[in-house]
């Protein structure tokens, strides 16, 4: 009742504005999108997970992509030109999300709708944030009951992960089954309150929050474990790209044009990482040879993932060369950026309840005004985890990657929509990750030979992406022969070799954007710094990169192609 309600009054309103200017009406369009409710936040803290409910989605996003269609847009300004473009790749995406029904597979490798409850631990700084988080720790049975509905209806209809993805999946969710409440993930919040509630406050909280997480959080994930080694895994299905399953082939060409953002078929993809992989390939052997190393490209690898020299002894250690790494690039930023965010960042674990399934390191946004955003570290199995490649990572998750572009994405100005502050491409955000890995380069982060070993076997690890997505999903590879490729190519440990195998497998088309994106970053740069010859300004041209926010990968070439066009005829006069 709610969402016709709201409908009748959008209709009402665009009708009345049908004699408004072009930028009125996206201006009205935009706030209706914005200001779209799709559910009841204080009934659903954790959110609604009901196939009613993303048809709900998909009917509104429909009628909003209508309206757009039938707009003139040949008199807005630039920054609304990509407003629009942005609503309608983000509207077209919550249709097919509902079409080719991937609500029913809300699962990953390293990830899940149980997994994801951990992204709700923060810090507590305000009674109003503790009142929210127990909130949400007392809707989980709901949350739960909601999403095994989905995957048992995923099962009937064979849209499911693949068996082989699930070794030891029992992580995921046997950490959390604790015998105290005080021993519980879920309850670390809480061992340290916001130092303004009373004694009294601090009291009640406690006993609120021991008896939420025995009554609705460890009680949940037993529910989980008997789902999963019950009724999910015995029937998921045993094969492994998604092209063998409903709307396969469609569905993994809609995963490549969204990821990308561009029209690439999987035949093409396949082929600029072949291409890729050689190029990288070459490179790394020729600091193999500057080594003087005596023995192959495969000994080579062998001697780096088993040499003691590589390794942190300890986690804190692994943090601490994170940590000093990310401050050496920090002194760098201002020569390469006219605009820096001013969220700071934090460097910090993996959790250990999800550190075995996940990845090698990630960059978590923060989720309030009083909260930095987190540069993540995997310590767990350290021998898996090389010094060698820890700058690439750190350059990529903390600055000039990930948060630096994140957090400057969320600071953008009043003439920026709030729906495009809080959007995320993969092909813009891990293709600017990927670049400032190169980045990374041309400020001397990389110091010795092995570093800019670990540099490119990151790079190779990303063209190999291309290659083994595209094998999977669309050429019929087995898990084996991604797993063979990938040892024989990169450096990476067989531990992150399989984590990352399987989350491709569960991901398709997701790994492909990196590479793609940053190549077409560094090919926008490389054209750039040609035309304008002593002209390039790095800091400008980053700030062409960066100012508008997120965008497809097509609009950030116009924007490039009117910055080297402007700056061409500034220096000519």
């Amino acid at each position: 009742m709610k969402y016709i309600i709201c409908s009748i009054v959008y209709l009402l309103m665009l009708n009345s504005g049908k004699s408004q200017t072009p930028n009125r009406q996206l201006d009205s369009i935009v706030h209706t999108y914005q200001d779209h409710k799709g559910y009841d936040q204080k009934t659903y803290p954790l959110g609604l997970y009901t196939k009613a409910y993303y048809q709900q989605e998909a009917d509104f996003a429909s009628q909003l992509l209508t309206d757009l269609a039938e707009m003139d847009n040949s008199q807005l300004s630039e920054t609304e030109q990509i407003s629009l473009e942005m609503l309608k790749f983000k509207l077209k995406e919550t249709v097919d999300f509902y079409e080719f029904e991937a609500y029913l597979n809300p699962l990953l490798s390293d990830s899940g709708f149980h997994l994801s409850l951990s992204y709700e631990v923060r810090d507590l700084n305000t009674y109003e944030q503790v009142k929210a988080y127990l909130n949400k720790l007392n809707a989980i049975p709901t949350y739960v009951d909601q999403h095994f509905k989905l995957l048992r209806q995923g099962l009937k209809k064979g849209i499911t992960q693949p068996r082989v993805i699930f070794e030891g999946y029992e992580s995921t969710y046997d950490s959390q089954i604790v015998d105290q409440p005080e021993d519980s993930y879920f309850y670390e919040p809480f061992q340290n309150l916001p130092s303004n509630l009373s004694e009294s406050q601090k009291d009640s909280v406690i006993q609120a929050a021991r008896t939420a997480i025995k009554a609705n959080v460890i009680p949940q994930f037993r529910r989980v474990k008997s789902f999963f080694e019950t009724d999910y895994l015995p029937t998921t299905k045993t094969t492994l790209g998604i092209s063998e399953g409903p709307q396969g082939k469609a569905y993994y060409q809609n995963r490549l044009n969204y990821y990308t953002t561009l029209d690439l078929t999987a035949e093409d993809i396949h082929q600029i990482g072949l291409d890729e992989v050689a190029r990288i390939h070459s490179e790394m052997k020729a600091i193999i040879t500057n080594l003087g190393f005596e023995g192959s490209f495969e000994e080579f690898i062998q001697f780096l993932r088993t040499d003691e020299q590589f390794y942190a002894k300890t986690g804190e250690d692994l943090l601490k060369e994170a940590r000093d790494i990310a401050k050496r690039i920090d002194a760098k930023l201002p020569a390469y950026f006219k605009t820096l965010p001013r969220k700071p960042y934090g460097v910090a674990k993996v959790p250990d309840a999800i550190a075995p399934k996940y990845t090698t390191g990630r960059y978590i946004g923060a989720s309030n005004d009083t909260q930095p955003g987190y540069y993540w570290v995997n310590t767990y199995n350290l021998p898996n985890r090389p010094l060698y490649v820890l700058p690439s990572l750190t350059a990529h998750e903390a600055v000039p990657g990930h948060h630096l572009q994140n957090a400057l994405n969320a600071e953008l100005g009043d003439s920026i929509p709030d729906f495009r502050k809080n959007m995320y491409l993969s092909a813009y955000g891990e293709g600017w990750g990927l670049y400032s890995e190169f980045l990374a380069e041309e400020m001397g982060i990389y110091t010795t030979a092995y570093e800019r070993f670990g540099k490119l076997t990151y790079e190779q690890w990303r063209a190999c992406r291309l290659v083994i997505d595209t094998g999977i999903h669309a050429m019929g590879w087995t898990r084996e022969q991604a797993v063979n490729y990938f040892t024989k190519e990169t450096a990476l440990s067989l531990h992150n070799i399989n984590t990352e195998v399987d989350r491709y497998i569960s991901w398709p088309g997701q790994a492909v954007s990196y590479k793609i994106g940053e190549i077409k970053i560094r090919k926008l740069r490389a054209k750039a710094e040609k035309i304008l010859g002593s002209g390039f300004d790095i800091r400008e041209f980053h700030e062409v990169i960066l100012e508008q926010g997120v965008v497809t990968l097509p609009i950030l070439e116009q924007r490039v192609t009117t910055y080297i066009d402007k700056n061409k005829k500034l220096t000519q006069n």
